[in-house]
Formats: C-alpha cells, structure tokens, sequence
C-alpha cells in the first residue's frame, strides 16, 4: 500500500481520472472542485473531496487540502482581457500558500500554446518570452512556468500538453457546428487524455522534477486530413469549408518526454485514429 499523499488541484476533464489513476496506485489523494455539488464522483473515484476556489483570492480548506508531498495544479487561466495579470495573481496567491505547506513537489499541467509558430518543430527551449506566445494563453502560462520553476520553497516539473482529445472532445462532437475549418493547411498537434494521465504518472513515479516537457502524439497530419477522416468515418454529408492562409505552424516535439520516460510508447499515437472515435 502507497502511502503517499497527492493533492490534485482541479479536478475536471484531466483531474479527475488523473485522481482516479492516483487512487487505483495506492495514493491518499484529494482533490479540489470549485463546486461541492462534484463531491460524490469524487468520492466514488476514491478522493479526498475539497472546495477550492482560486480567483481574485484563495477560499476553502487550503491547508489540509495542501497537506501532501505532491501538487498537481491543473488550473488553467480564465480568458479575460486581463488574463495575464489575473493568473499571475492567482498563482502568486497560491504560491504564498503552497510554501507554507508540506508540500516538496509540483507538477503543473501547462500548454503547447507558449510556444510561437517558427515553421519548424518546436521543442522545449522555444518558449523564448511570454510576448513571443502563440496567444494570450500562452503568454500567461509561460509567466506563471517561470515563477513556479524559480520557487525556491518546491520542486516544480511543467508538462506541455498539446490540444486534448479524448471523450467529450472528438472531432464528431463539435464538427457539425463548425463553419470553416481555420488554418486547414495547419499541422495538428494533440495528445489523448490516455496519455496526459499516464504521462503524469510516470513523471511522479520517477521523480522527474525541475523539468520542463512537451507532451504531444508523433502523429501531424493537417486540421483538413484530420477532419476529413472524422467526418468520412461518422458520415457526415458535408465538411466544413477549408480556409488556407499560409500562416507559420509549428509541430511540437516529445523527443525529450519520450527519452526521460525510458522510451514512452504513446497510448494513443496517430491523430487519423483518434479522429473516427465517437465517446
């Protein structure tokens, strides 16, 4: 029996079967929802519910909520003309509390969106500054990145992901209300639910902190191939409109995760396959 202590904060779409996968390995886990109504399926994955609210400041039971040796924060920033400034506050809110706390080790679950389009791979020491970031985003994850890493207080680890897929986030389920498919000559660059969890895992299992790395599937057919295939595959009469503007791409490299991990295999590593699933 595992008996360490992990906190996951938000528990959502990748929290919660992140908790879950932690529960099944033996961890004490909690973790936090912004709503108390999310209690029981908490429960039901074997977690240690608690309220936590990080917004313009930090409410809830933070400290036993913060009484473990591990952190996962899953809390990306809320999209808001201040946004850069309002989730550097959140994190320095939160950071204030992490470094009164027993907690030694963090992982925060970031994005591939600080990265700019160069029209090439990108890798992780392409994030350059957090006004070069493909979007506003971008921009305040990669603040938030460099104060977190730059904590004396704990040991932070950043995992990129990539655009996520898995249940609820097929293609099928949004293509229909799609009018134009944007940038169609684009590169995709995705990761499955699958492999956010089983890479995070890993990561904690072996210790890996004070690292920085992209996690995103080998696989980069363009947005019209990859919906293309989604549409042929649920029989759909039309496909949206493709719009080709030739802007710069990127693909983003996982050559770093994949060595560190001793060779990962990704779970779920061709784009194409992901795109005929429904769930």
């Amino acid at each position: 029996m595992n008996d360490q202590r992990i906190s996951i904060l938000g528990c959502g779409w990748l929290g919660l079967p992140l908790a879950r996968y932690f529960a099944g390995k033996g961890f004490r886990v909690k973790g936090s929802t912004t709503s108390e109504g999310k209690f029981d399926a908490l429960r039901a994955a074997g977690v240690e519910p608690y309220r936590i609210v990080l917004g313009d400041s930090l409410e809830g039971d933070v400290k036993p909520f913060l009484d473990s040796e591990i952190l996962v924060v899953n809390i990306p920033p809320q999209r808001r003309d201040d946004i850069v400034e309002y989730h550097v506050g959140q994190i320095s809110m939160l950071i204030d509390a992490i470094a009164e706390s027993p907690v030694k080790h963090l992982l925060f679950v970031s994005a591939t969106s600080v990265y700019p389009a160069l029209g090439r791979e990108v890798v992780e020491d392409d994030a350059f500054a957090p006004e070069d970031a493909d979007t506003p985003v971008g921009q305040a994850l990669l603040y938030v990145e460099d104060m977190l890493l730059s904590e004396p207080a704990f040991n932070t680890t950043v995992v990129r992901f990539s655009g996520l897929i898995g249940p609820g986030r097929y293609p099928v389920n949004f293509m229909q209300r799609m009018k134009e498919i944007a940038d169609s000559d684009q590169p995709v660059n995705l990761v499955h639910l699958d492999d956010c969890v089983q890479i995070i895992g890993e990561i904690i299992s072996r210790e890996l902190w004070g690292e920085v790395f992209n996690a995103s599937c080998p696989g980069h057919p363009t947005r019209r191939e990859f919906y293309a295939v989604a549409a042929e595959s649920h029989g759909l009469s039309a496909l949206p409109p493709a719009a080709a503007v030739g802007r710069p791409f990127k693909t983003v490299s996982s050559e770093k995760l994949e060595k560190a991990l001793g060779g990962y295999r990704f779970l779920h590593p061709d784009p194409l396959a992901m795109a005929r699933t429904v769930e």
